[in-house]
């Protein structure tokens, strides 16, 4: 990891930590704000320490997008919580073979680079 990549990491971490002190629930109340704040210090801690090992360069870059998409989608709705992710037609039927792996690619095609880190279930 270079340099500035580390510095970009470390300057991410530490902007979650800034929210999630500062955070405050869309309603507002006490217990919801209690509840987000550690989801967000749990969810940031789990995910940079399960990333800590990384050294591709793009695979950090993208660890680092979606770092700043969630961040982002998080200060606009006021949830910390991930969106759900949208399916495309034919996304969800349960067949065998061929059609089975179409519908395993198409529904890797589209999560969002904000559930990037979260496995599939």
């Amino acid at each position: 990891m270079t340099a500035s990549t580390r510095r970009t990491v470390l300057s991410l971490y530490m902007r979650v930590f800034r929210i999630a002190r500062n955070w405050q629930a869309q309603i507002g109340v006490v217990g919801d704000i209690e509840t987000e704040k550690k989801y967000i210090l749990h969810e940031a801690s789990t995910l940079f320490r399960q990333n800590q090992q990384l050294t591709d360069p793009e695979t950090i870059k993208r660890c680092v997008e979606e770092c700043e998409a969630r961040i982002e989608m998080g200060l606009h709705y006021r949830n910390p919580y991930p969106r759900a992710m949208h399916l495309p037609p034919l996304g969800l039927a349960t067949q065998k073979g061929r059609k089975l792996r179409a519908q395993q690619r198409l529904r890797k095609q589209a999560k969002p680079v904000y559930l990037q880190s979260h496995d599939d279930s």
